[in-house]
């Protein structure tokens, strides 16, 4: 499993135009599913993302957590995030995980960070989305399993 974290001044998810979602606030993350998850790596990469201590405190340094902070997610599906570029121009998508098993451990990511208190917005699962991401910082991440 594959997150792509950013934390945001604000984002939002527009499909066919429309706003779908949207977070103040928070953490953006881009979540790829790879072929050999399974609920133990959602387990620790949804802990992993809410622990991160990617907030800036009273002086200024990144020392507070999502949950410090009261921030929200929008969670975002992104296979693209296993896009294997080494060889040729057209990236391979071999290590994406199969489009059942990803929607269902995309839900189950969510479900894991919604359990653990967190504000929770998501885009749609295979859907062509516009997302639109103010990056705060930037800061930037990848946590993987």
């Amino acid at each position: 499993m594959r997150a792509l974290v950013q934390r945001v001044s604000r984002s939002a998810v527009f499909i066919n135009g429309e706003l779908t979602a949207e977070i103040g606030r928070g953490m953006l993350i881009l979540l790829g599913v790879g072929r050999q998850d399974n609920p133990e790596k959602i387990r620790y990469v949804a802990g992993k993302c809410i622990q991160l201590r990617i907030f800036e405190d009273e002086q200024g340094k990144m020392n507070r957590s999502l949950a410090e902070i009261g921030g929200q997610v929008l969670v975002v599906s992104q296979f693209t995030l296993y896009g294997d570029t080494r060889k040729g121009r057209r990236p391979g998508y071999s290590g994406a995980a199969p489009p059942e098993m990803a929607e269902a451990y995309y839900n189950e990511f969510v479900d894991v960070l919604r359990s653990q208190r967190v504000s929770v917005r998501t885009g749609q699962f295979g859907a062509n989305m516009q997302v639109e991401i103010h990056n705060d910082g930037p800061v930037t991440l990848m946590v993987e399993s």
